[in-house]
């Protein structure tokens, strides 16, 4: 049987798909065939035009996924929208910068609420929705180095990532049987909104850069790849992996 990287007739719901990452990993499932839900709380017209133009279909769903309230909510536009839901992809988050010693504990709670709780609970409503209706489907969580490394001044992103990478391997164990694949990509350092402290820091930006054996911080448009892949029949016996996207960091 040839290997199918081919996601016509799916649909997904992507998370945070704004800008960077999120909008490149909804283009590269809209151009291996998905129709693509986009969630996030603000504007998806450039990624709406995007994924059109790789010739998919989009619904913009505007939720701030800092609380529960949207869950059902996702779901259930998504499903009058499409009349199904294959695949979520878990990309939306967001991280606060301080010295461990000064973190407060909104920052921590902002942080573990949107990496890490939603997440838990938008997964669960998606597999509910697969289980009730005797179908498969992919969970494709976004981590990070941060799940394998301690980083610096980012104690509440660096545990909602550490978390996320051993929730990843939870559910895969209790889903794997039910038809559900969850699988988690971890990217290294990329160019987007979150890491522009990092990028505009000289110090900071060097010593990355010398780490990063490719040579070059990762383009957004560089990790579609591995979001295809594991959204595709090509991962049906993936469960429950960590997948690095890093440019050869964790190598070195």
């Amino acid at each position: 049987m040839p290997v199918s990287f081919n996601l016509t007739g799916k649909t997904a719901i992507v998370t945070g798909t704004n800008t960077g990452l999120g909008q490149a990993i909804a283009v590269a499932l809209a151009d291996a065939g998905a129709d693509v839900a986009l969630v996030g709380r603000s504007s998806m017209a450039e990624t709406e035009a995007a994924v059109s133009a790789a010739g998919g279909r989009t619904l913009a769903i505007e939720a701030d996924l800092s609380t529960l309230e949207p869950i059902p909510r996702i779901l259930e536009e998504t499903l009058g929208w499409s009349g199904r839901a294959d695949i979520l992809v878990n990309n939306a988050g967001i991280i606060r910068r301080a010295d461990a010693i000064d973190f407060t504990e909104d920052d921590w709670d902002a942080v573990m609420d949107v990496n890490l709780k939603t997440v838990f609970f938008l997964a669960q409503a998606f597999a509910r929705h697969l289980i009730a209706d005797g179908r498969r489907g992919k969970i494709i969580n976004i981590a990070s180095l941060l799940s394998f490394q301690g980083g610096i001044r980012v104690p509440s992103y660096t545990a909602s990532k550490s978390g996320l990478a051993g929730l990843t391997r939870q559910l895969a164990f209790e889903w794997a049987s039910k038809g559900i694949n969850v699988n988690a990509i971890a990217p290294g350092y990329f160019a987007t909104n979150n890491t522009e402290a990092l990028m505009v820091d000289p110090d900071r930006n060097a010593a990355i850069l010398a780490r990063i054996p490719a040579g070059h911080w990762g383009n957004p448009d560089e990790l579609g790849g591995a979001a295809v892949f594991l959204a595709s029949p090509a991962s049906d016996y993936v469960h429950g992996v960590v997948l690095p996207v890093d440019g050869g960091w964790l190598a070195r």
